[in-house]
């Protein structure tokens, strides 16, 4: 009698922690909102644009929003730099 209530309680718990996990895959396939300057994938904020970092510590991110273009440079010195561009149509 002890083992049957035994697999019953066990099973129980297994049913739940499956239902959690369902739970917690599907809240991670939202969308970031749009004005957030970051994306998350993997649980983790990913800044959105195109960075691209050099070995020396370095990095230039282009972002685009509608006919604007914003550079931002970060030197290996620790020099940051951001222009932005807007192009008419």
């Amino acid at each position: 009698m002890r083992i049957g209530k035994g697999l019953l309680v066990l099973g129980g718990v297994a049913v739940i922690a499956a239902a959690g996990f369902a739970t917690a895959a599907s809240a991670q396939d939202q969308k970031t909102p749009k004005g957030w300057s970051y994306e998350i994938k993997d649980g983790k904020r990913v800044p959105k644009g195109d960075r691209v970092t050099n070995p020396d510590g370095s990095w230039r991110e282009e972002v685009r929003q509608g006919n604007c273009v914003t550079i931002k440079e970060k030197s290996a010195s620790g020099e940051y730099k951001e222009t932005r561009q807007c192009n008419p149509r």
